[in-house]
């Protein structure tokens, strides 16, 4: 990892990118429940739901000297209900050897003062424990723990815990 870290709005150009850094978390943890990895054909959809401006942000960190892209942040629909337009869930994944760098804290800074003149007034986090270095990151943005919804998801022949921070905006 080269010295200098830039966060930018994602674009088409970095779907192979995030594809891959998202496949590392299904195949090799519990982070996320889904259990089959993708294509970068599969994400169109997904890289579609964002946009540069207004409440539903992709924000990716790119190595500046090697172009590599090391992680993003995402504030994305909390639910598909339209009183729940002012909530985001937010979510932070990073390359394997980006974590322990503060790449996650620059990505969470920039999407949390872009969001600053947004209508969110909430945003939520989910967490599968244990993760003490998310839950750490989360707390350090005002993230503070509203519950966990036990044995909600089976991954890797067991059930696992997911527990829910809030944030004011």
């Amino acid at each position: 990892m080269g010295e200098e870290v830039q966060v930018r709005a994602g674009a088409e150009r970095d779907l192979a990118a995030l594809t891959a850094i998202y496949n590392h978390y299904v195949c090799e943890t519990p982070y996320t429940f889904d259990t089959e990895i993708f294509t970068p054909e599969d994400r169109r959809v997904w890289l579609a739901a964002y946009s540069p401006k207004g409440p539903h942000r992709l924000l990716v960190a790119e190595d500046t000297g090697t172009g590599e892209v090391l992680g993003y942040a995402t504030s994305g629909r909390f639910r598909p209900k339209p009183a729940y337009l002012s909530s985001v869930e937010c979510t932070v994944y990073l390359a394997p050897g980006a974590t322990g760098h503060g790449v996650g804290g620059r990505l969470y800074g920039a999407l949390f003062e872009a969001l600053a003149d947004e209508d969110v007034h909430r945003a939520y986090a989910a967490i599968v424990p244990p993760n003490e270095p998310s839950e750490r990151l989360h707390r350090r943005f005002g993230f503070e723990p509203v519950g966990v919804l036990r044995e909600v998801g089976r991954k890797f022949g067991r059930y696992w815990d997911v527990a829910w921070f809030e944030k004011a905006l």
